[in-house]
């Protein structure tokens, strides 16, 4: 074959191929592609599986803590309490000054508090530490948002123990122990039912702003501490007693007892909290963390045990997420009262909303504060008792628009709207729980439709007069018998009842006002018998109910019994007063020869 013929064999098996390869081509263009795996999760399911993986990531973060690889690493043997020198204590003090607008100060006093608090608060420290879990993240969110020291978390821990329930001898209340008129001044309400300075984020925000107004007096932190014990008042007389001193180490000698050793303990705690693995604490299992909270509104008010009855949580449970409540009754108010408890537990309720509302209904009528009596228990009665219906206001849209502003959060807007965390990050598709200023939210909104209330005809009776269209309501008086429920006292209890506290103790023959769990007590009410709405009924001809002249009793003169209080360490006068129901002047005036800034330990005061 010559080189000629070769070339054109060549030439031939290179068309041949490149025609293979465009007929290769132009079939690919053409092939349909494979269709998309379909996806087995619905939008649901899918939240459902993000928030459960959220959860685990976060309790692995929350787990990850390096107390374990400190006390490891130094070899402790279990409950021995290391030797740590002063010199120690001041190197890891002014470590921690070094990220604190806080005076955290080594000198004698408060390297003798915190020796103390070493060795004998190290049980106190293993449980707060515990109880952190829930609080501190929400404290470092509240604190973040009115540009607040993160060390003022410490404070808490020195005035309740982080328990919001804690109430003083003086009267203080809650996580951050607010008296009832601080209370009242920074818009911390409270009735028969609820009482906002044990609700934690409630006061933790009133809290924020009294110690930022404090700090904006003194531009000290330690002296906004010690007004925060004293009061500005008694901050104010030892800074004019130390000639105008403006520190708190110079006026603490002016200082009430108390107060004198009231920042030396918030530096302690704010040390052993810090380095509690350095000392061989170790924290408490937490028994939920905030992370883990979600919060559900409610329409109506609700009992906790129709809560308990519906789902797998028990009212002590509810109780203790949820101290804003006095008793175990949820009043309705406007804004609606809100329940927090786990993600799975307010998910359930959310579902079963309709259901709850209906169960509460069935268990105590829809007074949703008695329980319903049978018809033949009830005395003067002929009538059917009317059951009634909701109208519910019909809305069309499904979800409005929320623009974040500045310092809101999840939680707040949830609250804001009456929905929960969940329903938000659902409709928004959010990934986490922070939300930016600005942001624009779809928030959900509760459809509902219009339901007429029914006709109920009573029967009719001879005596008759006449027919009318109307609502009539009728009015018994009736005696019941109420069990005493942990933490009811008889004011509580009055105010189910639409009564007052001496008619209970007249009914039942009490001298004074305690009371015990479970005891029975009769309590003259007054119950409706039937509901508004439109009603077709026969009026019926009664005699009226005439009752009885109120005569009052004799009164009995009794003689004079005076009362005395021994002074204890760290008492005020001004305290001593509010702890035995007076004012400031009325104890003055039972004891015209003591100065109240001169009294002393011991000393015997007329409180009556």
């Amino acid at each position: 074959m010559t080189f000629s013929s070769k070339a054109l064999g060549m030439k031939i098996c290179l068309s041949l191929l490149s025609i293979l390869v465009c007929f290769c081509g132009l079939n690919a263009q053409t092939r349909k592609p494979k269709p998309a795996v379909k996806d087995s999760l619905s939008s649901e399911a899918f939240m459902r599986v993000i928030d459960e993986t959220l959860n685990a990531y976060y309790a692995d973060f929350a787990n990850q803590s390096n107390f374990d690889s400190i006390i490891n690493a130094l070899e402790y043997e279990p409950n021995t309490i290391p030797v740590v020198s002063d010199e120690v204590y001041c190197q890891r003090l002014e470590k921690m000054n070094e990220i604190t607008p806080f005076h955290l100060d080594c000198n004698s006093i408060s390297l003798s508090t915190i020796r103390f608090f070493a060795s004998n608060r190290r049980s106190f420290a293993k449980v707060v530490l515990g109880r952190s879990a829930l609080y501190f993240d929400m404290y470092e969110e509240a604190l973040a948002k009115y540009d607040l020291p993160i060390e003022l978390k410490y404070l808490s821990v020195i005035e309740s123990g982080l328990r919001p329930q804690v109430k003083s001898p003086a009267g203080a209340l809650g996580l951050w122990q607010f008296m009832y008129g601080t209370g009242k001044m920074y818009g911390l309400n409270e009735n028969s039912y609820i009482d906002e300075r044990m609700d934690p984020v409630k006061e933790t925000d009133a809290a924020c702003r009294y110690l930022k107004k404090l700090f904006g007096i003194y531009g000290d932190w330690n002296l906004a501490l010690a007004a925060y014990n004293a009061g500005p008042g008694n901050i104010n007389k030892a800074i004019r007693r130390s000639g105008g001193k403006r520190t708190y180490w110079e006026v603490r000698p002016f200082l009430p007892r108390e107060t004198q050793g009231y920042v030396p303990n918030f530096i302690a705690a704010a040390y052993l909290l810090t380095y509690h693995a350095e000392h061989n604490i170790e924290p408490a299992p937490a028994k939920i963390h905030y992370y883990q909270l979600d919060t559900m509104c409610l329409t109506k008010g609700l009992h906790m045990s129709t809560i308990a009855s519906l789902i797998d949580w028990t009212v002590d449970d509810i109780k203790t997420l949820n101290p804003i409540y006095k008793a175990q009754y949820i009043p309705f108010s406007q804004p609606n009262q809100c329940i927090a408890g786990p993600l799975t537990k307010i998910g359930k309720l959310v579902s079963l909303e309709d259901s709850l509302y209906k169960l509460e209904n069935s268990l105590y009528g829809s007074s949703g504060k008695l329980t319903p009596l049978p018809v033949e228990n009830i005395a003067d009665t002929n009538e059917v008792v009317a059951v009634e219906t909701p109208v519910n206001n019909p809305t069309n849209k499904e979800y409005v628009y929320h623009k974040v502003k500045s310092g809101e959060t999840l939680s707040s807007i949830a609250r804001k709207y009456n929905v929960t965390n969940s329903q938000i990050t659902k409709y928004n598709r959010l990934r986490s729980s922070r939300v930016t200023r600005g942001q624009t939210l779809k928030i959900p909104q509760k459809t509902t439709t219009s339901i007429a209330p029914p006709i109920i005809t009573p029967p009719v009776k001879k005596d008759s007069l006449t027919t009318t269209m109307g609502t009539i309501y009728y009015d018994s008086s009736v005696t019941v018998f109420h069990i005493v429920q942990r933490n009811e006292s008889l004011t509580v209890i009055a105010g189910k009842y639409n009564t007052t506290v001496e008619k209970i103790k007249e009914l039942n023959g009490l001298k004074d006002n305690w009371l015990n769990i479970g005891q029975k007590l009769k309590v003259n009410t007054v119950i409706k018998l039937s509901k508004p709405g439109l009603v077709k009924t026969e009026v019926i001809k009664t005699e009226p109910v005439v009752p009885k002249p109120n005569v009052p009793k004799p009164v009995v003169p009794k003689a004079e019994v005076k009362k005395y209080y021994k002074v204890k360490s760290g008492d005020l006068f001004g305290r001593i007063a509010d702890k035995h129901g007076l004012t400031p002047a009325q104890l003055q005036k039972l004891n015209p020869g003591i100065k109240p800034d001169r009294i002393n330990v011991g000393q015997e005061i007329r409180v009556k």
